[in-house]
């Protein structure tokens, strides 16, 4: 067995200067570790980034959407359209809820929800009877749950095909929830991603456009909903609660004013940050049309701007995956496989009975999708010897 070989390149890297370092120590000097002036500060940049009425700091994406869910008033039993090619916290805010996650497959060029058979999904659940019946769970859910919302994905910086969606949301009279964690200054139709649904969240993960370390945010316009999640957000504590008394039920979903301080300096260079990453995703474009056996990230018409999130490549049917990634480790290069099917991973086979074959795109899509080092950081040097050290090993 051969000897686990250190990277040559990191496979993601925060982009930080002094002025965020700056911001944090500034923090340090304050008693106001936890809620404090930072928490505004970060909020204020997002709504006028975004052009949103409200924006909610939390302690991640995963919390975001989970108040997005409970502000919808989505609850055991109720169906939600969403995609199994995603990470999975985007159906696991659903089971938090007791709601089931009711699965459509996924356009096989961008890997973003294919509108067509969500609209079809809507009509025969609320048909009901045998043409509802293809789209539910071989177990673990009942026959007769309401279609209650929407909640679609931007995958790897693409948002979703938002104005179909919309419609079918509309016709319904279904939520609409948009998980834009991989998208922050994406543009769908030249509309910024998270204005595209009734609320939207976005996360902070060091590996994402800016990072906070941990954290999320969401950004709605619906003034009811944003006061609902900001006292679900803080253990209940609606407005006039004393710190003891708590007229929801609630979590401990706070972002702390360190993050926020962190956030906000990064907001100050989001344009900076998002053009790095460009240029970054445009050298690897340049250099891996030329191999043979890979394909290089669509991008929809639809999609007036791409914020590069990662970069993920898919390998041609017959070349093995997993045996290339291993090839490429030795060499120091390291490769992930980018999404795995949600609903193929343990918990969900056993609860929901689903099988291989169920959502065949995306599972072609997760047996295919490499992504390669990837960050607003990386030097041209950097991609070029990934791009060599993968066409050598093709």
């Amino acid at each position: 067995m051969s000897k686990p070989v250190p990277p040559l390149v990191p496979m993601s890297s925060p982009d930080l200067t002094d002025a965020e370092r700056q911001a944090v120590m500034g923090v340090l000097q304050t008693p106001n570790l936890s809620m404090g002036p930072q928490i505004g500060k970060f909020e204020d940049a997002f709504c006028g980034y975004i052009g949103s009425k409200h924006a909610i700091s939390v302690s991640s994406g995963t919390a975001g959407l989970h108040l997005c869910v409970r502000a919808a008033g989505i609850g055991p039993g109720d169906l939600v359209l969403t995609t199994p090619f995603s990470f999975v916290a985007s159906t696991n805010v659903l089971l938090f809820e007791q709601a089931v996650p009711v699965f459509i497959d996924v356009d096989p060029l961008t890997g973003n929800m294919d509108p067509a058979l969500t609209a079809q999904a809507a009509r025969d659940l609320v048909a009901g009877g045998k043409a509802a019946q293809r789209w539910l769970p071989r177990t673990g859910a009942g026959t007769t749950g309401n279609l209650k919302a929407i909640l679609g994905v931007d995958v790897f910086g693409q948002p979703a095909d938002w104005d179909t969606l919309g419609a079918t949301a509309r016709e319904y009279g279904l939520g609409l929830i948009e998980d834009s964690c991989e998208a922050l200054g994406a543009e769908y139709k030249g509309r910024k991603a998270g204005t595209l649904a009734d609320s939207a969240v976005f996360a902070f993960y060091p590996n994402k456009q800016i990072t906070t370390g941990e954290g999320g945010l969401i950004v709605t316009d619906n003034d009811q909903a944003a006061l609902l999640m900001r006292a679900l957000r803080n253990q209940g504590r609606a407005p006039g609660d004393t710190w003891l008394q708590h007229t929801h039920l609630g979590y401990n979903y706070r972002l702390d004013d360190l993050s926020a301080a962190l956030g906000a300096a990064q907001m100050n260079r989001l344009e900076e940050l998002l053009v790095k990453r460009e240029t970054v995703a445009e050298w690897y474009r340049f250099r891996l049309t030329k191999i043979a056996g890979i394909t290089v990230p669509f991008i929809d018409k639809t999609t007036t701007r791409v914020s590069w999130f990662v970069y993920v490549i898919r390998v041609d049917p017959g070349i093995d995956r997993e045996a290339l990634a291993q090839r490429l480790a030795e060499r120091g290069i390291p490769v992930r496989p980018y999404f795995l099917p949600i609903h193929l991973q343990p918990y969900m086979v056993e609860r929901f009975g689903y099988r291989s074959g169920d959502f065949p795109v995306t599972e072609d899509l997760g047996e295919r999708g490499l992504a390669l080092p990837f960050s607003g950081v990386m030097t041209e040097e950097q991609v070029e010897l990934v791009c060599q050290t993968l066409e050598a090993v093709l």
